[in-house]
């Protein structure tokens, strides 16, 4: 596989998407609210998301089991337009906290989980950054990709606790 346009336009939308999120989950968080902030974070991170799904419905490995070029990671497709609506939705009808459950949810299933997807070794980008960037053999890989996903889930965890901010 070679870094396609439709690649490279993921990895950035990608990229973005995952330093933007955590920049907009914090800024309503605490007891200060930031809301402008948080709304231009927000729409940002959203737009990228955007980018970052419909992009990949043109990135294909045939090395993949899967059905018309689709592989099983390509069912984050509709979970990430699926998971925007229903926070959208429910902003406007002012449930706040299925908004905020929403976005949460999106950023670390589809954000971190397809991240930590998309870095094991035989992956594309797993091998660039691991083997041509750090140089890593694919053993060492395994222990650090584990720490990753246990970050990510006391980070998830400490994210769901209630907010110090009325809604």
């Amino acid at each position: 596989m070679s870094l396609t346009p439709a690649i490279t336009i993921h990895l950035v939308s990608a990229a973005a998407v995952l330093a933007l999120g955590p920049v907009a989950l914090w800024a309503r968080q605490g007891a200060r609210a930031r809301p402008r902030l948080h709304r231009a974070f927000g729409y940002a991170w959203v737009t990228m998301m955007l980018v970052a799904a419909t992009s990949a419905l043109f990135i294909h490995d045939p090395r993949l089991p899967g059905l018309f070029g689709f592989s099983p990671i390509h069912l984050l497709v509709p979970f990430v337009y699926y998971g925007l609506y229903r926070s959208f939705a429910a902003l406007a009808r002012g449930d706040i906290a299925v908004h905020r459950q929403a976005m949460q949810g999106l950023y670390y299933q589809a954000c971190v989980g397809a991240g930590v997807f998309a870095l094991l070794p035989q992956r594309f980008l797993g091998q660039i950054v691991w083997g041509q960037w750090l140089g890593l053999p694919s053993i060492a890989v395994w222990p650090l990709l584990a720490a990753m996903v246990v970050m990510a889930v006391i980070a998830h965890r400490a994210s769901a606790r209630p907010s110090l901010i009325a809604n």
